[in-house]
């Protein structure tokens, strides 16, 4: 790891450990129409033995795991794992062990899983083609890679980005739709699919699970209320009673490994 991939890694670490339990509380995140998409659109079975890549809280762990024979999630933040473990146990759900490790260098052997999962951690990423050569060493052959993560369309893409960072210091880049699949096309991965939704997130709550610098919120709400007619950022931003809803565009991707 190079020393911006090291200031990088400290910095998701920063932010993350702060966010382990208002992220979590995001009703958004937890919405079981879209958990139940992206559970139907990966194919999961009960045979299989899933890998949650960058967990989190292990949000959409528990979906997984309601379905599979067996999941791991795993996270680079303590605080993640600490608060997914206690909703664990609130939900009782056996199934599931959870582990601290690095995206770019996953603490497993080869061929370990029959599918690797990973959501919201790519725009994270400096190298999010190293991440995902490492989630198809250690799934077998013929199982898939599934990659959830936001998708604003190209033109919308540095606007986006913009804000993003202003919310969460640690964000990176979001691939657009195009830059998904060929990533997963440039992997040697086949049988790739994809499948769009959108998130509908309140402003507010999205800021208080998130902490951007001093003065960078308020900045924040000027541009979301200019984008209830410019749209530049892709959210497609709506006021309702009030209050300001973003409409974050995901990709859900699967491929299989040969």
């Amino acid at each position: 790891m190079n020393f911006n991939d090291k200031k990088h890694a400290e910095l998701i670490l920063e932010q993350f450990s702060k966010q382990a339990i208002p992220f979590s509380n995001i009703p958004g995140h937890t919405d079981e129409k879209i958990s139940n998409l992206i559970t139907s659109f990966s194919g999961v079975s009960q045979k299989d033995i899933v890998l949650d890549v960058a967990c989190g809280p292990g949000l959409i762990t528990f979906p997984f795991a309601k379905i599979a024979q067996k999941v791991t999630g795993m996270d680079i933040t303590p605080e993640m794992i600490e608060r997914a473990k206690a909703l664990q146990e609130k939900q009782c759900i056996a199934n599931i062990t959870w582990d601290i490790g690095n995206a770019y260098s996953l603490p497993y052997n080869d061929n370990s899983f029959t599918m690797v999962v990973t959501r919201y951690s790519f725009h994270h990423l400096l190298k999010p083609a190293a991440a995902l050569e490492e989630m198809i060493r250690v799934c077998k052959p013929g199982g898939r890679i599934v990659v959830i993560d936001v998708a604003p369309p190209e033109e919308k893409g540095a606007a986006y980005d913009f804000w993003e960072t202003l919310r969460d210091p640690s964000h990176t880049k979001a691939l657009n739709p195009v830059e998904h699949i060929k990533l997963f096309e440039n992997s040697g991965l086949c049988n790739i699919k994809a499948e769009s939704y959108l998130l509908e997130i309140e402003l507010e709550n999205q800021i208080k699970s998130s902490f951007p610098n001093k003065g960078d919120d308020d900045k924040m709400r000027q541009i979301i209320k200019n984008d209830l007619i410019l749209n530049n950022t892709g959210f497609g931003a709506k006021e309702k009673d009030g209050s300001y809803f973003l409409y974050y565009p995901n990709i859900i991707c699967v491929g299989q490994k040969t």
